[in-house]
Formats: C-alpha cells, structure tokens, sequence
C-alpha cells in the first residue's frame, strides 16, 4: 500500500489545524468576531513562532493564493457589470488618487528620512494596497457586497489588483532590472482581451455555455466544470503577465452572464472555504511574535499610522466624489488596512535591494498585523459612525 505510507506524518496536521480551527471559531463566534480573525490565530498557534507544528508555509501560502482566485471568482458570478462601469470614475480615478496620495505622504515622510527613491516609491505602493481577501469576506459575511459602499470598495480593489502589474514592472526598473518587451506587449494584450470581453457581455448580455443542459443534470461533472472555469481563466490571465485573481474574476463576470449558475456556486463553496481560510493561516504563521516582541513599539506605531492615513487617504478621495461622509468613512476604514499583495512588493524590494532584512521583516509585520486588526478596527468605526451601508 504505498499510497498510505507516511498518511499518519499528513493526516496528523490536517486533523490538528481543523480542531483548533473549530475551537477557536466556537469561542470567537461567541463573541461575534467575524471567522477571519479565529484562522489568523490558529496560523500564530500552530506556526513557528508557537507550537511550529505546521510547516511548509510555502505550500500553505500557494494554497492561500487559490482561495483568493476562487473567492474573487465568486465575486465575479455576484457582481453588477453595469453598476460596476457606472462606478468607473470611483474605481479608477478614485484609485488612482489614492495612491498618489499615498507616494505623496510617503515622500514627504522619506525626504525627512532621506530615504533613497526607491525605497520612498516601494513603501508609497505598500501602503495604497488593501486586501481584497480580508475585505471581500468581511462584506460577504455581512451581506453587504450589494451595497452602494460594497460596490465602491470593491470596484477599487480590483483597480488596485490591476495597478500591481504596473507596481511591479516600476520596481524593477527603479532596482535595475531591465523590462521584457515581450511582458509588456503580453500585458497590453491580455488588457484588451479583457476590454473586449466585457464589451460582448455587455451587448450580449446573456451567453451559453457549451452543454449547459448537460451538465446541470450531473453533479460530479459541475465540480469539475466549475474548477476549470475559474482557474482557466486565472492561467490565462498569468500566461499574460496578469493578476490571477482578476483573470478569476473576469471568468466569474462571463459565468454570471449565463442563464443558470447557482450550480456553480454550490459546487465551489466547499473549496472556497477550505483555500480562503488557509489563506489567513499562512498569514499566522508568518507573524514572527520574536520579531514584533523585540520591536512592540514601533510595529504598534506602524500598524495604527496605517489604519489612520489609509481611511483618512481613501474618505477624502470617496467625499470627493460626493459619497455621504458616513459612506465614506466607512469606506475608508473597510480599505484601511495593508493588503496580501504588499507581501509580493516586499518581497521584490528585498530581492532588488531596496530594502533591508530589517525593513522587510518591519513591512511582514505590520502587514499581517493590520489584517488580524482590521476587522475590530472596520467595527469600530461602522459603529462610531452609526452608518448604514444598505442606505442609498
């Protein structure tokens, strides 16, 4: 039986990370903690900083990547194309305000540092980008993806998943690395391909899939058809140097445009559990309590600094715009914190020398500090604001 051999070495983890998922889970639930908070502290229990019985966080981490992909998915299939283009000015313009606003505090703040260019940029980047993950569950727990404020956060999330692209290819020019053409010729493709797709759902407004019929009769087969629609187009899309997660969601946004798709959400929330959920596991174990120990004050000052200018940064750009301030706010605080692809720049900074070891570990830090935070502090003000995101 070599299938089995080394099963209990496999089966021991899972068994153990799912107890104190449900443990955990119970006694947050009963406090009425949103679930994103219980995973986050199994991952700095069960991580290296604790008990170190999970390991391999590279693996967990790839894993936490599909959660994302399937998650922004599902968000495609519930999302309003015609709101989502009504709203262009707020996700585009509003995005593209908000992180120039964010180099802008961040230069003023490097200059008295005399921070070189490339780390002022890097950090500017790092602090504009909120977590799509963190965010799209909270409003999905709360049934407020729907709502005038939902859309709003969500069209910038996603602007803000496109601009990544754009991130990545300015740091490497600022740390030396010289830029395919190819990639770039690649991306512009894979942009208008996306553009042109929308353009047809649009005019089309209903498409069908192939057996459509066929499979809504077999169960076994949805799975199946589900996964390969949603991570087809993720490949696509990374295939053109682009963010999986919006090729997800761009798959998600044709899939709705069909006649029937409950199905393939049944089929998919299992999945969606289990990936999204070890998504914030990995986000605990990265969190080194050594690390935030040795330097509690600064990292303390760091995560509440960006809490701060981010829902201050993105209320200014929705008021703006002309939300109501209650809106807006709420809006800014839902965006306040730093997002899972700040990991990516970090990273690239590092390997670029744009940063140091220390920097690195201050920016990992604060980044997995302010998604365990960020729901308690989205709380806070919905509550301090008495706002209604369901008010038009």
């Amino acid at each position: 039986m070599p299938l089995l051999v080394g099963m209990q070495e496999l089966l021991g983890p899972i068994v153990l990370i799912s107890a104190v998922v449900m443990a955990v889970g119970f006694l947050l639930k009963i406090f009425k903690q949103p679930s994103v908070i219980s995973y986050i502290i199994v991952g700095v229990v069960l991580g290296p900083s604790v008990f170190g019985v999970a390991s391999g966080s590279d693996d967990i981490s790839a894993v936490g990547s599909l959660g994302l992909v399937l998650l922004l998915f599902l968000v495609g299939m519930e999302m309003s194309l015609p709101k989502l283009i009504a709203n262009w000015r707020i996700s585009v313009i509003g995005t593209f305000l908000q992180v120039v606003i964010s180099l802008l505090v961040m230069w003023g703040l490097g200059v008295y540092l005399g921070w070189p260019v490339a780390r002022i940029v890097m950090l500017g980047f790092v602090l504009a980008l909120s977590s799509t993950a963190v965010i799209l569950k909270l409003l999905g727990d709360w049934n407020e993806m729907q709502t005038r404020v939902g859309q709003n956060v969500i069209g910038v999330l996603l602007t803000q998943d496109v601009l990544v692209i754009v991130m990545l290819v300015v740091m490497n020019y600022l740390g030396g690395t010289a830029i395919e053409t190819w990639t770039v010729v690649t991306q512009v493709a894979g942009l208008v391909a996306v553009a042109v797709i929308l353009f047809i759902i649009i005019k089309k407004k209903h498409i069908h899939l192939p057996f459509e019929k066929h499979i809504a009769r077999d169960n076994e087969l949805q799975v199946f058809v589900a996964l390969t629609t949603c991570f087809g187009f993720a490949m696509l899309a990374e295939l053109a140097h682009l963010s999986a997660a919006l090729g997800s969601f761009i798959g998600g946004i044709i899939v709705s445009s069909t006649a029937s798709t409950k199905w393939i959400q049944k089929s998919l929330h299992a999945f969606q559990v289990i990936f999204v959920s070890t998504f914030f596991v990995y986000v605990g174990m990265i969190i080194d309590l050594s690390f935030v120990w040795e330097n509690v004050w600064l990292i303390a000052s760091l995560v509440v600094s960006v809490f701060v200018l981010n829902t201050v940064i993105n209320t200014l750009v929705f008021v703006a715009f002309r939300i109501p301030w209650r809106q807006s706010v709420y809006a800014g605080a839902l965006l306040s914190q730093v997002g899972e692809f700040s990991f990516v720049l970090g990273t690239v900074g590092l390997s670029q020398n744009i940063i140091a070891e220390y920097t690195f570990q201050l920016i990992i830090s604060t980044i997995a500090l302010s998604l365990f935070l960020s729901p308690a502090w989205i709380f806070l003000n919905k509550k301090l604001l008495r706002c209604d995101p369901f008010e038009n």
